[in-house]
């Protein structure tokens, strides 16, 4: 048969991880053993409480019917009370919260209620993809801005374009860098995205992990955000919960009115049982997240010391559980990851999947024991 798909497929770029996937499946097929610091997902185990939540609500039949689309109110309760101790932000659990199958289901659906043919969009180079696939998805133009070493992977905000600009995205703690945003620059931001006229979306999803008694802070917190910004967040790195696909949309009340009319008739909602271990993940003890923090800086630490002694040139991260390693000067980031995966098993990702200007760099996930981490040091000083 010869069907015909709809033309905005083609402008979705091959997808990273599928080519790196399938050289690790032949490898692993001739009996190599992998040691994979790619995928940004969580080794360590959901915690107890959040589990026994589930299942207890998994039991009441009331909560198999249909979800609410805009999130429990407990739950945006739960969110709002959680964002006012964290943050010191006080939001409306009615009008400014809503709740998301993850951050990635609201970023999307925000790029299709917000954009359309002939907008034009700010998204981040390096970056988590989503960003300017959906923003080409809905018609819309990326117009990209560099995140450089030399300016600690933040935007130079007085070297951003604005004519013609509908939006900006963001994400900090960044995704792939690693680097983080102070309040000191979100005011910056603020103020110009209000001068002129510019949405700000931002990805929030790694602000609890974090190391050496940092705490990043929320957009949210500069007066005057809330009239520009929709701040994505999710419970999925914080708590272990990647695959329970829950999370939440906090901010400007007319961005997300905007954002859930998509929603609303693209989904039904989060499965409230969900919901309701979300809620106590929330309100319950935050120290799984201090000992989540403290094995991801005790790996972190592991890998950094292994791969210094190796001469390899690297920020030590704040915060994410990513570490943002230079290659040597000799190979492009293909070039390293395929020589990484090829002749130790070592697996990582390039940087020039995230963006041009990845390039030089590849990213490992802090995602898999501290052992295995010694083991892969070993693996590429045999290789270098």
């Amino acid at each position: 048969m010869n069907f015909k798909f709809a033309q905005r497929l083609t402008k979705i770029p091959p997808y990273l991880f599928a080519g790196l996937n399938r050289k690790k499946a032949e490898l692993k097929a001739k009996g190599t053993d992998i040691i994979d610091f790619g995928v940004g997902d969580p080794d360590l185990p959901t915690p107890p409480h959040i589990i026994k939540a589930l299942t207890e609500q998994a039991a009441d039949p009331e909560n198999h019917r249909y979800p609410s689309y805009e999130g429990l109110p407990s739950f945006r309760q739960a969110v709002s009370a959680w964002y006012g101790k964290r943050f010191g932000v006080k939001l409306s659990p009615e009008d400014q919260i809503a709740c998301l199958m993850g951050a990635k289901d609201g970023l999307a659906h925000a790029a299709w209620a917000l954009f359309g043919p002939g907008d034009k969009v700010l998204c981040p180079d390096p970056a988590y993809p989503v960003y300017a696939v959906q923003t080409m998805l809905a018609g819309a133009e990326p117009v990209y801005f560099p995140l450089l070493p030399e300016n600690s992977f933040l935007p130079d905000i007085d070297k951003l374009p604005v004519q013609g600009i509908k939006a900006i995205f963001l994400c900090y703690p960044n995704n792939p860098t690693a680097a983080v945003a102070d309040l000191k620059f979100y005011q910056k931001l603020v103020a110009w995205a209000i001068k002129h006229n510019i949405m700000i979306l931002n990805d929030g999803i790694y602000s609890e992990i974090a190391f050496d008694g940092l705490l990043p802070p929320s957009i949210l917190q500069v007066p005057g955000a809330e009239e520009v910004a929709l701040e994505f967040h999710s419970l999925s790195k914080s708590y272990n919960m990647t695959g329970w696909r829950v999370g939440m949309a906090a901010g400007n009340q007319k961005i997300l009115q905007a954002l859930m009319q998509i929603k609303t008739n693209s989904d039904s909602g989060v499965f409230q049982a969900v919901q309701y271990a979300a809620i106590a993940a929330l309100e319950g003890s935050q120290d799984c997240i201090k000992d989540n923090c403290r094995v991801y800086q005790e790996r972190r630490d592991v890998l950094a010391a292994g791969l210094k002694k190796l001469g390899l040139e690297f920020q030590l991260p704040q915060a994410t559980f990513y570490l943002w390693l230079k290659t040597p000067k000799k190979y492009d980031s293909l070039q390293f990851t395929d020589l990484l995966l090829e002749k130790a098993g070592v697996m990582v990702v390039p940087g020039v999947g995230f963006g041009k200007n990845g390039e030089g760099f590849v990213r490992m996930a802090l995602t898999i024991p501290k052992e295995r981490m010694t083991e892969a040091v070993e693996r590429i000083e045999k290789v270098l």
